[in-house]
């Protein structure tokens, strides 16, 4: 019998930074070469399993991370026990920039779909904003990023009737991108990011259904008709 693989374990050594293919549009965007020789301590990649949890609320920000692939739910509980789910990561976002500010992490941060990361030593990103103009503003760039989806999750996934979450959560899953085709989650993690019921969101996906407004491409992912669905949003 093999050895089971833990999840430090996992992380396999050294990326390759220099020739990423989301080089351009991750983190160390900016970086020169002079920039890679200041990094004594690797950057790490890893893949996560739907289901696997990267880091839990309150461990201490040891690391920070870039997604390559896939989504994580950013996970707060509330006091009866309930969890809410206030934002989804995907590709090119950053998770972990609290942990710049020396705090633990703030949210459960648990994989959606088949996740591919990169995670970094934040005392590593510390050493290099303090020398490198452009990757201190792209760390507030991206700070500012996280800000503005907690505002729209706030603002338009916690309004409006469920049809309307429902549909404005559908639009922001494909927005920009060249395809109108979304990969759904489970119902209770969609009732979990609209603050409605899982019964609530299994009868309105089942509605959208039967409305041709989704239609399912493959297993477990839609085509959605953007422009029906943008007019439930904004009704």
């Amino acid at each position: 019998m093999s050895k089971p693989i833990t999840f430090h374990e996992a992380w396999t050594g050294e990326a390759d930074c220099r020739n990423c293919a989301l080089r351009q549009s991750v983190l160390f965007a900016g970086l020169q070469e002079k920039d890679f020789e200041t990094i004594h301590e690797p950057i790490e990649q890893s893949s996560l399993k739907p289901g696997t949890t990267l880091y839990q609320t309150n461990d201490q920000g040891e690391f920070m991370f870039t997604v390559r692939s896939g989504a994580l739910k950013l996970v707060q509980y509330l006091p009866d026990g309930s969890q809410r789910i206030v934002r989804i990561v995907r590709a090119t976002d950053v998770l972990g920039l609290e942990a710049l500010l020396g705090e633990g992490y703030q949210h459960d941060a648990i994989a959606l779909q088949p996740t591919e990361l990169c995670r970094f030593p934040t005392r590593t990103v510390q050493q290099l904003a303090q020398d490198n103009p452009s990757l201190h503003r792209e760390l507030m760039a991206r700070w500012q990023h996280a800000l503005n989806e907690a505002d729209a999750w706030l603002t338009e996934l916690s309004t409006g009737s469920a049809r309307q979450r429902v549909a404005r959560l559908l639009l922001r899953l494909v927005r920009d991108r060249e395809s109108s085709e979304c990969q759904l989650f489970s119902r209770e993690d969609m009732g979990a990011m609209l603050g409605i019921t899982t019964e609530t969101a299994s009868r309105t996906i089942a509605g959208f259904k039967r409305e041709s407004l989704i239609v399912e491409s493959r297993p477990n992912n839609f085509l959605l008709d953007i422009a029906n669905l943008r007019r439930i949003a904004e009704d």
